[in-house]
């Protein structure tokens, strides 16, 4: 699957590129500079050893890929999201994105939209949106000698929820179906309290699983 990973440059992203590249997926790493996607790009060939990962604007990126992930800052969504709208007609759009601020009064502040998934949605009204991949961390995705050990919860639109579903067990993990789109505020809230369970107890890469499942 070709796989637009927009704001590719970043942890997160770079993490996914990598994990779904070693699953044998083709990776366009977006960015607002062109040059740094290209470099990006070259640095994960170099690390995984494989051929189809390219770099590309966020608009041509958006453009090439069957799937789109938006691996943003949450403040990000309104000044790109327009740009690449046309683009992600008719797509699956996977938002990674968490309004989290460190350091100020509160982890986790939702936008006035109720989430960033539904604010990727308003912005992008002919996509498929599915919120997803928020709560694993990027150096997690990054240590791709070791797997997953969380289970991935998503929800959004019904039919691009099977695509989602699809790639996160090709890197391994185990989807859960938590919904329709209005409950991305609390699935982006999880990766909140996980931050601050990893801060309290000193760890790097506390995840959730559901059971009884």
């Amino acid at each position: 699957m070709n796989i637009a990973i927009l704001g590719g440059t970043g942890r997160e992203g770079a993490g996914l590129a990598r994990r779904w590249a070693l699953a044998g997926h083709s990776i366009i790493i977006g960015s607002r500079d062109r040059e740094r996607a290209k470099a990006k790009a070259a640095e994960l060939r170099e690390i995984t050893r494989k051929m189809p990962i390219m770099g590309e604007s966020n608009a041509e990126a958006a453009k090439l890929g069957t799937v789109v992930v938006l691996a943003l800052p949450a403040p990000g969504l309104a000044t790109t999201l327009p740009e690449v709208s046309a683009a992600c007609r008719d797509k699956v759009v996977i938002s990674t994105v968490v309004a989290l601020s460190f350091g100020g009064p509160r982890l986790y502040t939702p936008p006035p939209a109720g989430s960033s998934a539904e604010e990727a949605q308003a912005l992008l009204p002919g996509a498929k949106v599915v919120a997803a991949f928020h709560h694993i961390a990027a150096h997690e995705l990054a240590e791709t000698d070791q797997p997953i050990d969380c289970d991935l919860l998503l929800c959004g639109d019904q039919a691009a929820k099977d695509t989602v579903a699809e790639l996160g067990r090709s890197m391994g993990l185990r989807p859960v179906d938590v919904g329709p789109l209005s409950n991305a505020a609390l699935l982006e809230g999880v990766t909140a309290i996980l931050a601050t369970i990893n801060r309290r107890y000193g760890l790097k890469n506390a995840g959730i699983k559901i059971t009884g499942l």
